[in-house]
């Protein structure tokens, strides 16, 4: 293998490697998976509430642009242009449960860990300055008391 194919093949290695990579792919499959979760909420749930005020499904709302609308039996439209409100609301009701979730159990939990996280970084830092001050203080104290020792000429140091 020639030397640059080496390095692509390297650089392309390193590349999936990276924790952004893997936390991507990890993130892909756990919402590929959640999106089940979500639709089954939409359905067994969001549309039975909806459907106590008209269809128990979303997708069955429907308005015609060029009336009047006639379907086959297969459900297929053969006369009219329909619009089909209910499926976009329907998407739209997922979109915004999905959102909710991974906010309220993912983003937001996280914000904060990171957040205390980052206070307790910073209080480490201030008494790790504070006890770098202190030395430095003392370390001063002593040359002070050295150079005024071998100033007066009274002490000796060996």
């Amino acid at each position: 293998m020639s030397e640059e194919k080496k390095s692509v093949v390297e650089g392309f290695k390193a590349f999936l490697m990276r924790g952004n990579v893997i936390d991507l792919a990890v993130a892909v499959v756990v919402g590929a998976a959640f999106t089940g979760v979500v639709n089954s909420i939409v359905k067994g749930l969001i549309n039975p509430v909806v459907g106590a005020f008209g269809t128990k499904d979303l997708e069955k709302y429907r308005s015609c642009l060029e009336a009047p609308c006639e379907t086959n039996a297969a459900g297929e439209v053969t006369k009219g242009i329909p619009i089909l409100w209910g499926t976009v609301l329907s998407a739209v009701l997922t979109f915004l449960i999905t959102a909710a979730v991974v906010y309220f159990l993912m983003v937001l939990p996280m914000s904060r860990y990171l957040a205390r996280k980052a206070a307790k970084e910073r209080k480490e830092e201030e008494k790790q300055a504070e006890a770098e001050s202190a030395e430095i203080a003392l370390l001063r104290e002593i040359r002070d008391e050295l150079v005024a020792l071998r100033g007066s000429g009274t002490g000796s140091i060996t």
